[in-house]
């Protein structure tokens, strides 16, 4: 990574540079904010498997079709699930496999939100430090503005 000397460029430049930061800062908390949803949704699938009880075989249940819409179903397996791996495809695994796989998908999903979090720390420290470097030469401007007046 190349280091720039904040205090040779321009306040124009620094202005550019903080509205760069401060955009990608915004697209991280975007990021963080979608993955904290995919986050809950593995989570709370994972959830769910750890609830199946045996004995739920061939019960009464409400099938959900959308968020305000079910229909009655009947359960009649409780050993094999079908969950969606992304893009369309879906695996049929049992168990223990699904609870596998939705641990994984939580803990690959919180591995990436923790490395956006490093990245956002790190763009915070430079954005700041072009922040002081422009009020720094602002404050010299018109020091010396203060200073061509009273002359």
């Amino acid at each position: 990574m190349e280091q720039i000397d904040l205090t040779k460029l321009s306040i124009q430049q620094l202005q550019q540079l903080k509205m760069e930061f401060e955009s990608e800062l915004n697209v991280f908390q975007e990021s963080l904010q979608t993955l904290k949803m995919a986050k809950t949704k593995f989570a709370g699938s994972k959830e769910a498997l750890e609830q199946i009880n045996p004995s739920w075989k061939d019960k009464e249940i409400l099938v959900p079709l959308t968020g305000s819409m079910y229909v009655p179903g009947v359960v009649k397996q409780v050993d094999s699930f079908i969950i969606d791996v992304g893009t369309g495809y879906y695996a049929e695994k049992d168990l223990e496999t699904s609870k596998d796989y939705f641990q994984r998908k939580v803990d690959y999903v919180q591995e990436q939100m923790d490395k956006i979090d490093v990245l956002g720390l790190q763009k915070s420290k430079v954005l700041n430090a072009v922040v002081d470097v422009i009020d720094m030469k602002i404050a010299l401007i018109q020091q010396q503005q203060q200073q061509a007046a009273a002359s």
